[in-house]
Order: C-alpha cells, then structure tokens, then sequence
C-alpha cells in the first residue's frame, strides 16, 4: 500500500487522475482543487459537467474548510452512519468550481477506509471520488469489473485491493438544507 500511496500522491500532485479503492467502491480520482484535474474526471467518464461530483476527506476536522458551515445535524449523522455517508452541504469553498452542484454545492464524504484514507491525510486536500464507470453505464461492483478503457484512461491504477472480490456498494447520499431540512437522495 505504501509504494501505492506514493505513486498516486505523485499524479495528483501534478494534476493527474488516478483510479483508486475507496470505502466504497473503486473511485476515479483527482485533486478537487484544480479544475482542469476535474475537467479531465468528467471528460474520462463522459459525463456532462452540469453534475456535481463528490469528494473525499479524512477528518471531520476538514469540513470547515471546504464549507462554509457545517450544520450540527451532519456531525450527529457521521458519527452515527453505520455505512460510508455522503453528506451535500451548502456553501461550498476552496474547491474547484466545475465540481460543485450549479447550487453551489457540494457532496462530501469522509472516509475511513485504509488506503482512501491515508491517500487524503498525505495529500492534504479533498480527492474527487466518482464511480469507475463511463456515465450511465453500470457502477462496478470491483475492480474486475471496470472496463478497460476507464483503466487506461487515467494515469495511475492503483494496485492494493484489486484482488477484493466482495461486491461494494455505493454510499448514502443525504442533502442537508437551510434550516435543517434533510432529504435522503440515496438511502
């Protein structure tokens, strides 16, 4: 895992995009700061930019920095969440524009899977985390799943978990709104 973390800390530093395992399933990845990494997510899945892509984070401590508030009700549902939640939060900050919701907002999930994780914690910004998949085609399940030409379009496959067979599942989607008001887009 080690060798893995640096090689994709070395692609994302220099604007790449990575496929990567997370607490959910196999993720494309970028630097969510940097809108032409971004750009380059969305070109790979061909997918229109009108949708909002969400990012990973390794502590709760990191919220406030890519929001402009955290409501009390999100800190409640992350300890509480037995499963990966994403949370949409209002007032997105510090994150690259073409990610956000045309709202903008923002779909933040922190991790605490090993590799996602540690790969957040080194690269000390939020990672862009979106299905391995070509837009409306089916998610993957694993790795074997993801098709080649998803493979070879980015430019590091990470190696740790590839071998995982048990089937993963996407995270919950909640939207937190002004005033409190909590619709679930993904149960």
């Amino acid at each position: 895992m080690t060798l893995d973390i640096k090689q994709a800390l070395e692609v994302l530093r220099q604007g790449g995009v990575i496929l990567y395992p997370t607490d959910t399933i196999w993720g494309i990845g970028c630097d969510a700061t940097s809108e032409a990494a971004v750009k380059r997510v969305f070109d790979i899945k061909k997918r229109v930019d009108s949708k909002a892509l969400l990012v990973l984070v390794d502590s709760t401590a990191k919220l406030q920095g890519y929001v402009d508030e955290v409501p009390d009700v999100a800190w409640d549902l992350i300890e509480l969440s037995e499963k990966p939640i994403t949370i949409i939060y209002s007032g997105a900050k510090n994150l690259a524009k073409n990610l956000l919701a045309t709202d903008g907002t923002v779909g933040i999930r922190v991790t605490n899977e090993a590799f996602s994780k540690r790969l957040c914690e080194a690269f000390r910004k939020p990672i862009v985390s979106t299905s391995a998949n070509i837009s409306g085609a089916p998610v993957a399940c694993c790795f074997q799943e993801i098709s080649e030409e998803i493979i070879t379009a980015v430019d590091y496959v990470v190696r740790y978990r590839q071998d995982d067979v048990v089937p993963a599942v996407p995270s919950s989607i909640i939207k937190l709104g002004i005033g409190g008001e909590i619709k679930i887009i993904r149960p």
